[in-house]
């Protein structure tokens, strides 16, 4: 008969042991960060956060000086899933229904330079059709398997 120490002991040997035979796997979505673009494609006057906080500021109060909304998505993925993966961006806004929400997929590749973030624009024509973003949510996919979510509060 085992004490109860090395009884778990032998249970947290062979948790390791198990775990340390599988392969790592860990899809994510770490942070999407919706900005505004300007006519000329610009988030931010200045590096600063601080800046880019102020400009985001005025271009949601001043419709007509936006061009397009990005979503700029941070992203894990290791093991096998990460080859084939996609990317899709549901958003609700104050002209759509929550049936039917603007969909745009796309592969998620890296950009050069930035790790693992991906950008997905939304064009100004586009924007036009949403009105105003009220909700969106990003999911990561591998084929027809949604393997991570992100969300914003009021989806």
């Amino acid at each position: 008969m085992l004490s109860p120490m090395r009884r778990f002991a032998l249970m947290l040997g062979l948790l390791w042991l198990t775990a340390a035979g599988l392969p790592a796997t860990e899809v994510k979505i770490i942070k999407v960060l919706p900005h505004y673009l300007d006519a000329e494609g610009r988030s931010s006057l200045s590096p600063s956060l601080f800046e880019r906080d102020a400009y985001q500021a005025y271009l949601r109060k001043n419709r007509e000086k936006r061009s397009a909304l990005r979503f700029d998505v941070q992203w894990k993925a290791r093991g096998a899933e990460a080859r084939h993966l996609k990317l899709r961006l549901e958003v609700l806004g104050t002209v759509t229904h929550r049936e039917a929400p603007l969909v745009v997929e796309q592969p998620a590749k890296r950009n050069p330079g930035l790790g693992r973030w991906s950008s997905v624009t939304l064009e100004e024509e586009a924007l036009k059709r949403l009105g105003e973003v009220v909700a969106w949510r990003v999911t990561l996919w591998s084929e027809d398997r949604q393997l991570a979510e992100q969300r914003s509060f009021l989806w």
